[in-house]
């Protein structure tokens, strides 16, 4: 897994999480998983690549047990200084070096958002997938939200500015060098397809759904599309457009597995 994170931790939060599409698309991961993490039932999470730890601190507001990991030990310790809650725990960990004879619980939930799987090949998924098997209880799921090989936005936006090439550059099965804070991180995009092959005898697919389809990719942030009543029509289109079917047009798709 790739340790260039760090130099992106200071500004994370500023440059996606407090953002208006980074609230947005957030917004929109929940909305998915509202039946598991705002049921009555505590269950115990695994987050993996937590970042600076948003998500994690939700859940366990929530009042849910929650574990959450990243390569990063500077986006660690951000998510450390947010919160000394007794129910959550955070962990500098390398998703390829996931052991599960290394944990001395199994979870209810693994749970990934916005594109830290992208940072695995194909290879690299399919044992983080069999890993997750003797981790997860009966009947546990894996949340995973992971960017996508045909987001529509990203090919209007690229077209327009005349960089044809990048228009088309996540649709590839090679991984593309994407600059994060002056570290180039080595990226694969998935479409549906390529998650539902890699899992479907293991778990079941409980469900697919765009996350981003109207609402943009965070780099049109400053642009005029999220200015005034533009982005809330575009977050309330978002709203009716959770066709699975448009999942792979999206600038990330949400996919729930559950243990066979």
């Amino acid at each position: 897994m790739p340790k260039g994170f760090g130099s992106a931790s200071i500004s994370y939060d500023k440059d996606f999480t407090f953002t208006k599409i980074g609230k947005a698309q957030r917004n929109r991961v929940y909305s998915y998983i509202n039946p598991i993490i705002s049921n009555s039932k505590k269950i115990s999470i695994l987050e993996i690549n937590c970042g600076t730890g948003e998500d994690a601190i939700k859940f366990a507001q929530l009042g849910h047990k929650v574990l959450a990991t990243d390569v990063s030990p500077e986006m660690i310790e951000i998510a450390n200084a947010k919160t000394n809650l007794n129910n959550l725990q955070f962990e500098v960990l390398d998703i390829n070096l996931i052991n599960p004879e290394d944990f001395v619980q199994k979870f209810d939930l693994v749970f990934s958002n916005f594109g830290g799987l992208n940072c695995l090949s194909k290879d690299q998924l399919n044992i983080f997938f069999s890993k997750c098997v003797p981790l997860l209880k009966p009947q546990g799921k894996i949340v995973a939200v992971i960017m996508s090989k045909k987001c529509l936005w990203e090919i209007f936006y690229f077209f327009l500015k005349g960089k044809f090439i990048t228009a088309k550059r996540r649709n590839t099965t090679s991984p593309i060098l994407i600059n994060v804070h002056g570290e180039p991180i080595k990226t694969w995009f998935y479409n549906p397809k390529d998650i539902v092959s890699l899992t479907e005898k293991l778990f079941a697919i409980k469900f697919i759904k765009p996350i981003g389809i109207s609402i943009p990719p965070s780099y049109l942030e400053n642009s005029f599309v999220t200015k005034g009543i533009v982005f809330k029509v575009l977050v309330n289109i978002e709203k009716l457009l959770g066709l699975s079917a448009l999942a792979k047009y999206a600038d990330h798709f949400i996919i729930e597995l559950e243990k066979r």
